[in-house]
């Protein structure tokens, strides 16, 4: 799969959140947007990771940034596991769009070391969760499988890739302190809605 770089355009997108939401790219307000590839609904990795996004929802806003998160399963699934988070969701269980952002999958997602911390730490809140009634487990053999791998984009108002990461592990992603950071370095170089008509460079390279 191609994959995309700083500079180049993200496709653009007309979708619908889990909730039925509009799920545009760019963004029509002019926002910065972080696209969030994560894996299957209930994975315990991307929830613990998801829920400091949560929690920095007010700081991201604060800089203009608009979150949009893809997961490779059903909207009915991830009504049952995601419906608590407050982020705009977008179900991709055929993998349509990972595949346009050239999103892989490999087994290193879960067999490399460095995940397993938190993997770990996942799967014990996901355990007590479940233990207390406050959770479900995730199917046994999920959509598009358990080898996926996450991806992180910020794009700018125009459309352009300002910043591109393919994780390497399952737990290779970009921290909020992270997206903060390049959102912030790229705030100078965003266009406003008047002159983004005319377009601007590769941003931020990663």
């Amino acid at each position: 799969m191609t994959r995309l770089l700083p500079g180049d355009r993200a496709p653009e997108l007309d979708l619908r959140t889990i909730t039925g939401a509009p799920a545009p790219l760019p963004d029509p307000a002019g926002r910065l947007v972080h696209v969030q590839f994560r894996r299957f609904a209930g994975c315990p990795v991307c929830n613990l990771h998801l829920r400091s996004f949560v929690l920095g929802a007010d700081r991201l806003a604060a800089i203009g940034v608009q979150e949009m998160v893809f997961f490779h399963s059903s909207v009915d699934e991830l009504l049952e596991h995601a419906a608590d988070l407050p982020l705009p969701i977008v179900a991709d269980p055929e993998k349509r769009w990972y595949r346009r952002f050239g999103v892989e999958q490999g087994k290193r997602a879960m067999l490399d070391p460095r995940s397993w911390p938190a993997i770990l730490a996942g799967s014990a809140r996901s355990l007590a969760r479940l233990v207390t009634g406050r959770g479900r487990a995730p199917k046994l053999f999920p959509d598009g499988g358990r080898w996926g791998l996450p991806a992180d984009f910020l794009v700018g108002p125009d459309g352009t890739v300002l910043a591109a990461h393919y994780g390497e592990h399952a737990d290779d992603q970009w921290s909020l302190a992270e997206v903060v950071t390049l959102a912030t370095a790229a705030a100078p170089a965003t266009p406003t809605p008047e002159t983004s008509k005319i377009g601007f460079g590769s941003g931020i390279r990663t």
